[in-house]
């Protein structure tokens, strides 16, 4: 009998601590040009883009010229060594998304968030050999709080090892490298297997955005690169699909996400296709190239970005987009000193000090030793800052939701 007893007790335990194993019908999927819910209904797509977070861009900080997180970070660590900068980024990555913005977020009648994020979170760039936690433990973070929230979440590598873009919103060195640098690629695929084999459980999660905005407009061998981007995008994907068959992947055109010239016939069942427009007039045929290929191929299309305007052109091209059954994913969720999101925080007199510090040209030490704020100025305008940026301390800009269509 005791022996039975343990055999019992024993299948238990293996049966408790067993993987869940989802089906395939637990997540969202593809049907035609729909997004469809697990439930089996369609759903347009309506959410914000968790941008500054896990990707600093220095024009959310009210700089310049010092515009990409790297140019950020330098100019911290100039100002207070590379010690209190790394607890200043540790802090600042604390507080500026926490609970509270997701649980709003989701409060305002969204249905999802998109989650920007470096590379350089999660590995070293100089030993792309060597891990780093922090990335995938803030995504763990957000998956957690959205999961509880039942917002969807789609991950998106917005600064990718070597640069897609070569400007300052990929925080890299002036060159789309990852285009044509084998090491770059790999420790790209290497990046996103590792991601996919971590969530491929989520059912919160959509989807993998595999590059942002690769390709500027500007390269002047544009022609030649732009070729190169759909062979890397089944690289990735192929990759991916070794670990995780569940999740959607999204794919962005060349030159800013707006070429679709670049693409082929979809060359798998589960493709997404998303492209982001600014500053345009609100026409249909500013998205009609979108929409032809979606009618070409059956496929269905997500803006992935667009923002950073007026609330009236929030509002209509938003409702432009929902006429054409397209689902939104406005930029961003939360700034410094501005209504074009939907929370901001303040600017204070000691952070236009740090601004005036950062603009300056610095040819050597001396310039930067001379240059510097007092440095008790320094360091309220860093710990305002910290404080400031917490859900608590924000203001809502409800001009920015009602363009959204939220409650």
């Amino acid at each position: 009998m005791k022996s039975l007893n343990k055999l019992l007790l024993s299948l238990l335990i293996s049966f408790l601590v067993m993987p869940f194993s989802y089906s395939q019908n637990d997540f969202v999927k593809i049907k035609g040009k729909e997004f469809i819910t697990p439930d089996g209904n369609p759903i347009l797509l309506k959410g914000i883009n968790l941008g500054n977070w896990l990707n600093p861009e220095g024009y959310m900080f009210r700089f310049s010229n010092v515009n990409s997180f790297r140019l950020i970070d330098n100019t911290i660590k100039e100002l207070v060594g590379a010690d209190e900068a790394r607890k200043f980024w540790l802090a600042f990555r604390d507080n500026y998304i926490t609970k509270e913005d997701i649980s709003f977020i989701k409060s305002t009648g969204l249905n999802h968030i998109r989650v920007p994020f470096n590379f350089k979170f999660f590995l070293v760039e100089d030993h792309p050999e060597i891990w780093i936690e922090e990335g995938f433990k803030r995504l763990d973070d957000v998956i957690k709080w959205c999961k509880e929230e039942n917002l969807y979440v789609v991950l998106d590598l917005h600064a990718a090892p070597g640069g897609q873009t070569g400007d300052n919103i990929d925080d890299s060195w002036s060159y789309p490298f990852l285009l044509e640098d084998e090491q770059a690629q790999k420790t790209t695929i290497a990046l996103w297997e590792k991601l996919a084999d971590r969530y491929k459980d989520e059912t919160i999660v959509i989807g993998y955005d595999l590059l942002n905005e690769p390709l500027p407009h500007y390269l002047e061998n544009k022609e030649v690169l732009n070729p190169l981007l759909e062979p890397l995008y089944k690289k990735i994907t192929a990759a991916i699909r070794e670990v995780d068959n569940n999740h959607i992947i999204f794919l962005g055109g060349a030159q800013w996400n707006t070429n679709f010239d670049v693409f082929g016939k979809p060359y798998e069942d589960k493709l997404a296709y998303t492209f982001h427009t600014y500053w345009t007039d609100v026409k249909q045929d500013v998205i009609q190239r979108f929409v032809d290929f979606s009618e070409k191929y059956n496929v269905p299309l997500w803006l992935g970005e667009s923002g950073e305007n007026e609330d009236a052109w929030i509002d209509s091209f938003r409702v432009l987009l929902e006429t054409n059954n397209i689902g939104w994913c406005f930029w961003p969720y939360k700034k410094m000193d501005s209504d074009r999101g939907m929370v901001q925080f303040p600017k204070t007199k000691e952070w236009e000090e740090i601004i005036k510090y950062a603009e300056l040209p610095k040819k050597n030490f001396e310039e930067i030793r001379n240059a510097k704020p007092d440095r008790e100025i320094i360091k309220k305008a860093l710990s305002d800052l910290l404080e400031n940026i917490k859900f608590r301390n924000c203001t809502v800009n409800k001009g920015y939701l009602k363009a959204l269509g939220s409650k």
